[in-house]
Order: structure tokens, then sequence, then C-alpha cells
């Protein structure tokens, strides 16, 4: 096995801790002697062996002078685990290839560093991009203290989310709707608006096999949301965050009798200050965000700069009608030359539909 086939291997090792390690990142590692693969790993869940501890712990023999192939930058402080190099060191390691470069200030560019320093050939920058695709979500939010959001809605080819009778089941067929699932495992949060929750009633749960339900958000800025709602009936089972901008006392405490958390948090228009929620989540560890929102709190949410991918589902029917929902409503731009950028999309075939996935390329507020 060459270089490219090793680094290869950890990250598709990495991507089986999809769900789990939030707020960490996903890592995998493969370690190599005279040709030979004698352990890998990769980070299973948060507060776990990192993944250069895990194939460590698997080796088949004895790792002095092998090779440590690695997707992050090893870290060399104490965490929720002990410094990664402190154990390539003791294992005799000779030669360490890392893909990303870790944005942790407590890491950035000290792991290798220190690796070098002790006399262990490092090679960095390998494949990269490849490994940093792994990580948008733990390079924003380690750089910024916020969620990466990601905004999700299922639309037709004429751009519909729902009829004009606000009927919206289904507009994407079964494989689409099943993939949907995946993502709210991968996502550690999960927020809609108190629209969606009225016209819905949705448990915004993961029902993948396996899969980890995301903590459920509901941007509710007049506690409107109902006592008997399938959120508030099972909110003592999954994690549930309402954002108000509400005085009214006797409903929240209701509502935490639920098992709900309010967070009250009052913006200058009377609703939920958004950034202000992005910055809550963010000390709560929520390091991602799947937005499920109607047109009105995504053109919100795009509005304050606060998306920074697009995943749309789209399906091959048209609904028409002036008045149909579309993804992204409130008041939008006043010209063409003041969207939001996108990047060019990777396509996926879902079923019959097809789902488009866009960076965010360019953010302008707008205070409409």
């Amino acid at each position: 096995m060459n270089d490219t086939d090793c680094m290869a291997l950890a990250i598709k090792l990495a991507r089986n801790g999809t769900g789990w390690t939030s707020p960490n990142p996903l890592v995998g590692a493969v370690l190599v002697k005279e040709g030979r693969i004698i352990g890998q790993g990769w980070h299973r869940r948060c507060g776990g062996l990192h993944a250069e501890r895990e194939a460590l712990a698997a080796c088949t023999e004895d790792p002095a002078g092998a090779t440590l192939y690695v997707t992050l930058e090893p870290c060399c402080h104490q965490g929720r685990q002990p410094p990664c190099t402190q154990a390539i060191l003791e294992a005799g390691i000779r030669r360490v290839v890392i893909g990303s470069r870790d944005p942790n200030p407590l890491v950035h560019g000290k792991g290798a560093a220190l690796l070098r320093q002790a006399g262990v050939t490092v090679e960095e920058d390998f494949m990269r991009n490849q490994c940093d695709a792994l990580n948008p979500v733990f390079f924003h939010y380690i750089t910024h203290k916020t969620p990466y959001v990601a905004m999700k809605y299922a639309m037709t080819a004429d751009g519909k989310i729902a009829c004009h009778t606000g009927l919206s089941q289904w507009v994407t067929g079964e494989t689409a709707r099943s993939h949907v699932h995946t993502l709210r495992h991968q996502y550690r949060g999960i927020l809609a608006g108190i629209g969606t929750v009225l016209q819905d009633d949705p448990m915004l749960t993961c029902r993948m096999d396996g899969g980890r339900n995301p903590v459920r958000i509901v941007c509710d800025s007049h506690l409107r949301n109902p006592l008997d709602s399938n959120l508030c009936r099972t909110a003592k089972e999954v994690p549930t965050i309402i954002a108000c901008a509400s005085p009214d006392r006797d409903k929240r405490t209701a509502l935490e009798e639920l098992g709900i958390t309010v967070l009250d948090l009052p913006g200058p228009d009377g609703r939920v200050d958004l950034p202000a929620l992005m910055a809550e989540l963010g000390k709560r560890e929520i390091d991602g965000i799947l937005l499920e929102g109607g047109g009105g709190l995504n053109e919100s949410m795009l509005r304050q700069g606060l998306v920074h991918k697009v995943y749309c589902y789209l399906a091959p029917k048209l609904f028409g009608g002036a008045d149909a929902k579309s993804p992204v409503e409130g008041v939008g731009v006043d010209s063409p030359d003041q969207c939001w950028r996108l990047s060019p999309p990777t396509c996926t075939p879902m079923g019959e539909d097809l789902l488009l996935e866009y960076e965010v390329i360019q953010h302008v507020h707008r205070d409409h």
C-alpha cells in the first residue's frame, strides 16, 4: 500500500464516527510497518479514545518504527483524553503523515512541531482537501464557537415546498426522505420554527436504524407551542429547547415542567435574537445544526449570515400556485446582485429525486 491508499483508508475509517463524536472532529488513523497494516482506528465517540490511540491499541505487532497516517494533526494537550503526541512518541513511531491541520489554538501547529522536535519525520497537508472535507462542522465550531448551520428543504421543480393548501406530505420520494434521517443523525441539533410545529406537529427525531436523535430546537418567539404537541409529549426522552422572546412566565413554567429548556432571547424586533441563540447553543456544545425551518425562518437565518450549507432535495413535480410556499420567503433581496451566492452544487440521485448540496460562499446581512 502506498501513502495515498493508507490515507484513503484513514478517511474511510474516520467516517465511521459520524453522528457520535460531536463536538469533537471525525478522525481516522492507520499504522503501517514494512508495507503491512498493523493497526487502525477512528474516534468513535466524544470522550472515547482518539483515533491514534485506537490504532495503537489495535496493533498486531510492535509499532516501533512504523508510519502513522492520521487525517487530523495529533493533539498535544490534555482534554477529555491525554495528548496523542505522547502516545505516538512512547510507541516509537518513526514517521507521521498528517492530512488536516487542526485550527484549535491548543493544537494548531504544535502537535506536528512537538513530534519533529522529538525526531519524528512529519509530513503535513497530505490529501488535505479530502481530509478537510470530513470536518467542516468542527472547523467552524472550534473557530467561531457557534454551530455550523446546514439548511435543508425539499422542493418541486417549480420551487414549492408545499401546495397552496399548506399540505407538504410528500414532496419527495422514500429514498430522499430516508436520507434526511442520516442528516438528523449527523448533526447534533435540529432547528425549526413555530410555524412548522403548528402546521405539522413533527417529532424532529432520527428514524435511522442505530441513529442518534438530535437536540430539538424551536424558535417560538411568543411561546405558542401547544403543551400537547409531539415535541412537548416526548421532551423527557429527547432533549428539547425552545427559544422565545416572551415574558409569559406561566407558559414557560409549564414547558419546563415537561422537560423543555426555555431560552428567553429577545431581539430588538420582539422576536428571537438568532445570533444570540447560536452563541448560546455553541456554549452548550451543539456544534452543528440541521435547519428544517419554513421559508420565514430560513430567510431570517440567511439574512443574518448564519447559514453555511444548503441541502436541496429536488422532486420531479410541479405544484404551481402563486401563494404556495417556497424554501426562502420573507422580504428577500431587492435585486439579483444582492443574492446569497452558493458554490457549484454536488448532485446525487436519490431515487426519483436529486440531492443538490451547496456551500454558502457569500453572506450578506440585510436588515429589512
